[in-house]
């Protein structure tokens, strides 16, 4: 599967950026481990990983890899913690904060705590948010060095986001392309929107995630670029999961310390999780039928005829 660019929306930056995300293949997911378990991560390829090359960490500056990308609306409470506690990952060298339409002062607070802030006029969704910090992102990725790893990060997680570090170090020590959240001391997700996004990625990789809608992860811009266009609503996670599985890249899953933060949908009402529910299954139907066009096609291709027996038949 081949993704298609994302257009990226004009953001509306304090620095005055504005920019568009790239694009990427896509990993083999890694088996994560049941509670109990050794936190020790542990990958599991799909099918054989491309060669590619990456610079290893000889400078001071090489390891200020990252960038946390905190999407936020409403979150003036926690706002200024969730800054701070993600500026003080090793490795994070950039914090940008997507102010996506909030009503009260989110993005002053933002500000005052270190971070770039670029501004929706109004409210429009947790995956425009996205596409729009990735591109101001990979504006301000310096010519001639690796593209920054991305650290996704909810704007109400407050200080527990320093637990996301382990996410980093696994990611730009190269261990997965895309590296999950798992909080610690809790048994796998459940519901019926959990259940069927475990057996997709399942079905997908032969890989079973105990947070397969986890929204606290990092990943390579190549990654990243292989999950655009991101998915929509809540199906934005498995999405983006299924395709970097897709492109042949890697995936697992690793222990860190967020608190008592939610799970993702844990708080939904009921007309919510129905919600919740639809979107999941819409980007699990979408990818099954790129899947199956691209295997019509390849078997059509193989099928027609090539010029020399056209030549012989006429």
């Amino acid at each position: 599967m081949v993704p298609a660019r994302a257009s990226s929306p004009s953001p509306s930056a304090d620095d005055g950026t504005d920019g568009t995300p790239t694009r990427a293949r896509k990993p083999a997911a890694s088996s994560g481990r049941r509670q109990g378990a050794s936190h020790e991560p542990s990958v599991h390829h799909s099918r054989p990983r491309p060669s590619r090359s990456r610079r290893g960490v000889s400078r001071v500056e090489d390891l200020h890899v990252a960038a946390a990308l905190i999407v936020a609306h409403d979150c003036a409470r926690r706002i200024a913690a969730t800054v701070r506690a993600a500026l003080s990952i090793p490795g994070v060298d950039l914090v940008l904060v997507v102010d996506d339409g909030s009503t009260d002062n989110t993005q002053e607070l933002a500000r005052k705590a270190g971070a770039v802030v670029v501004r929706h006029s109004h409210p429009r969704g947790r995956t425009a948010s996205v596409e729009t910090g990735a591109s101001v992102i990979a504006m301000r990725d310096e010519p001639g060095r690796e593209p920054r790893a991305i650290l996704l990060i909810p704007g109400v997680v407050g200080h527990h986001a320093v637990g996301a570090a382990p996410l980093v170090a696994a990611v730009t020590e190269h261990v997965a392309d895309l590296v999950v959240a798992r909080a610690g001391g809790r048994g796998r997700a459940e519901g019926p929107t959990a259940k069927v996004a475990r057996v997709a990625v399942e079905r997908a990789s032969g890989w079973t995630p105990e947070e397969p809608l986890g929204p606290v992860r990092c990943l390579t811009r190549e990654a990243l670029e292989a999950a655009m266009p991101l998915a929509r609503g809540a199906g934005l996670e498995l999405a983006m999961t299924l395709d970097v599985l897709h492109a042949g890249l890697t995936a697992t899953e690793v222990v860190c310390d967020l608190g008592d933060v939610p799970r993702a949908g844990s708080l939904d009402s009921g007309r919510a999780r129905v919600s919740r529910y639809r979107d999941v299954m819409m980007a699990i139907s979408a990818r099954r039928m790129r899947g199956a066009l691209s295997s019509t096609q390849a078997a059509i291709g193989s099928r027609l005829p090539g010029r020399g027996d056209s030549e012989e038949d006429e």
